[in-house]
């Protein structure tokens, strides 16, 4: 968005309301190009993205004059950071981390990868061929008080705008959530909220599922229940094992935290509660 103006906005509903937006867009000498929105009306909630050719001259003031045409307790962001820094934990697990850094590499991720963090040292060698820094913090001998204060220390450095659990094994504590809140991104093996847990795979097997999926969701103090980004799924049968089923999820997998991450640093996801709003 070289040249262009992004705008996030959710309030309360109200008549009049993109009128009033467009009005103080083009009293900025702004151009809309597009503008997608989304009322909840059972919530009375407003929500819109709006991307406008050229640059606001004042970010700021741009923002100020919005608030000041909408409803009171208005949130307004205009252009948010581009470039987002993105921390990925990891355990031992490597295909969703391999999508992740093969896409920083190529310039394809639309983010840069600051930092790779895991519980075991198992994935440090592929981080550091493509001279992303990596750092084994391990959890065995502490508690989870001292095992995630020694995370917090190992990130605060870089400063990432967005933690990644590429198949992070470790259950985070709502001390550690706090920190990040609304910028952690998980990816479930599973199509929450069905087979929530350990050995999603060997459930839907026992269960004889027909089709399995993935999840990319939002974290927060509830497991694996946060605000879903993402979700697909990919037929199965009678016939897969349940290592054929691991197989495939770890397909789907991939492609879900893909999408999520590309869906968040674009800045296209607005929580809301426990939902998000995803404008495509």
């Amino acid at each position: 968005m070289t040249n262009q103006t992004l705008i996030l906005i959710q309030c309360r509903d109200a008549v009049g309301l993109v009128a009033r937006i467009a009005n103080t867009v083009a009293n900025h000498r702004l151009n809309i190009v597009t503008m997608r929105e989304y009322v909840d009306e059972p919530a009375n909630r407003f929500y819109v993205r709006v991307v406008c050719a050229g640059k606001a001259e004042d970010n700021a003031q741009l923002a100020g004059d919005l608030t000041s045409v909408l409803p009171a307790g208005a949130t307004v962001t205009v252009n948010p950071p581009q470039q987002k820094r993105l921390a990925v934990l990891v355990t031992k697990e490597h295909h969703c981390l391999g999508d992740i850094i093969v896409r920083h590499f190529f310039s394809t991720l639309g983010a840069e990868v600051c930092c790779v963090i895991g519980n075991y040292d198992n994935l440090r060698a592929f981080t550091e061929r493509f001279d992303i820094p990596f750092h084994h913090v391990s959890h065995e001998g502490k508690s989870k008080e001292a095992f995630e204060t020694e995370l917090v220390e190992t990130l605060a450095p870089y400063q990432p705008d967005y933690l990644v659990l590429a198949k992070f094994m470790r259950i985070l504590s709502p001390a550690f959530v706090a920190v990040y809140p609304g910028r952690i991104i998980n990816i479930h093996h599973s199509f929450l909220p069905a087979f929530i847990g350990a050995n999603p795979y060997k459930q839907a097997h026992n269960r004889g599922v027909k089709l399995i999926g993935a999840t990319a969701h939002f974290v927060t103090n509830d497991l694996d229940e946060g605000p879903i980004i993402a979700q697909d799924i990919k037929p199965v049968n009678h016939s897969y094992t349940v290592k054929d089923m691991v197989r495939a999820g770890k397909e789907v997998e991939k492609s879900v935290l893909s999408k999520a991450i590309a869906l968040v640093i674009e800045d296209r996801v607005i929580i809301t509660g426990n939902r998000t709003v995803v404008f495509e």
